[in-house]
């Protein structure tokens, strides 16, 4: 037998080794199952999407304009479509932070954002920072470019200023720490007006970047976030928005916002990964949204999540409230963080929490390191409330025979 003949040709590179399936993800394929409660999936709730509005808006971009339509279907510009893109200006101008049009580069979803960024900012060996925990997926955007990165110490009120101090005063500076404002994923906390004031304050004085990933920053139940951070620094700051937690995800429709010494670059990194995103989909979220349309429909959104997180916030001091264990209280988003009590490691109880008929993500696939095993991520967004109650109440089972 030849050898040679059984040896793929094939040789990875070198950062395709440090790519690794999204734990979120592997654990959708067991919640498929029948009858399984799903708190695992960061999944905007369906029954929020609106169907009408989308199919009259392709109607619009289809219908008697013949010109209109072909444009729809053509190769587009890489930047984006115009009105998308003032629109998202006029939107930043509402929270002050006044930005020009021509900053605005439209994406196939935030997450393009966070690989484009990856790819123009980050080289193997490169230091940057992340709170702890923070997105998965942005790990997962960042790690191919080898970077050493680094978690700065957090808590319900995000980074600490003082732990980022301390961290920027050794070592080379980073190239940017990546942050999560509002109701952020995983642990739905939120920065307050003066920990976004006192975090922007050291970051000025160590000229370190920021990446302000907001796709949640709608989703609030009682008081709008305070203003972002680009607002307050808008030459230090890039800035990401999605389509998809206020309309659908299936569009896969984001963009950031760059410094004008940026943007050129992210936009040839863009032009070499897809050369534009979709302009069908770019038409009809304009179509959608140019009358207003989100004033009245993300309201909507708003209180129905509200309601679930009430569900579940309830349902967790009900079940599980004399057990050691502790979670958030987020003021919006889609997420509810839980400890568990002492002794317990959330990945080993997720196959009996499935076998009980529900699904929960463990929490330390969220840090970049110094993961804490006792912590899990649900989300309460796509349950009813007495879907709520049963998983709630069957996680309970789980944790009490574990801690027997």
């Amino acid at each position: 037998m030849n050898t040679r003949e059984t040896l793929s040709p094939w040789q990875l590179a070198e950062r395709a080794h440090a790519m690794n399936p999204s734990a979120i993800r592997e654990i959708l394929k067991v919640t498929e199952r029948p009858g399984i409660l799903n708190f695992a999936g960061g999944l905007p709730s369906p029954e929020t999407f609106p169907v009408e509005a989308m199919h009259a808006a392709c109607a619009a971009v289809l219908g008697e304009d013949l010109n209109v339509a072909r444009a729809s279907l053509q190769y587009a510009s890489s930047e984006g479509l115009p009105e998308l893109r003032q629109w998202v200006a006029a939107q930043m101008a509402k929270q002050g932070a006044h930005i020009s049009p021509d900053q605005v580069l439209i994406t196939t979803g935030s997450q393009q954002g966070l690989d484009l960024i990856a790819k123009v900012l980050l080289d193997k060996g490169s230091r940057m920072l992340v709170e702890s925990p923070t997105y998965l997926g942005a790990l997962q955007a960042f790690t191919p470019m080898q970077p050493s990165i680094e978690s700065v110490e957090s808590d319900f009120g995000g980074v600490s200023a003082p732990a980022l101090r301390k961290a920027l005063e050794k070592g080379e500076r980073p190239r940017f720490i990546y942050l999560l404002p509002n109701f952020q994923n995983p642990t739905g906390r939120t920065m307050d007006e003066a920990r976004r004031n006192d975090v922007i304050a050291v970051c000025r004085e160590f000229g370190l970047p920021i990446v302000e990933d907001n796709p949640y920053g709608e989703l609030w139940f009682e008081s709008q976030p305070p203003a972002p951070l680009l607002a307050r620094w808008p030459e230090g700051v890039l800035y990401l928005g999605s389509f998809s937690k206020i309309l659908a995800p299936g569009l896969r429709l984001g963009y950031v916002i760059a410094p004008p010494e940026l943007y050129p670059k992210l936009l040839q990194a863009k032009q070499a990964a897809d050369l534009h995103t979709p302009g069908f989909n770019q038409r009809v979220v304009a179509e959608v949204i140019k009358d207003g349309f989100l004033d009245r429909h993300v309201p909507t959104i708003r209180d129905r999540y509200h309601q679930q997180r009430d569900a579940m916030l309830a349902a967790l001091q009900r079940e599980l409230g004399d057990t050691g264990a502790e979670w958030t209280r987020p003021v919006g988003g889609m997420f509810i963080w839980v400890r568990l009590p002492e002794g317990l490691i959330a990945k080993d109880l997720l196959p009996a929490a499935v076998d009980a008929g529900m699904a929960f993500v463990p929490g330390a696939p969220f840090y970049a390191e110094n993961a804490d095993p006792r912590t899990l991520r649900l989300s309460f967004v796509t349950s009813t409330p007495e879907q709520i109650d049963r998983g709630m109440a069957a996680l309970a089972k789980v944790v009490r025979g574990a801690g027997r």
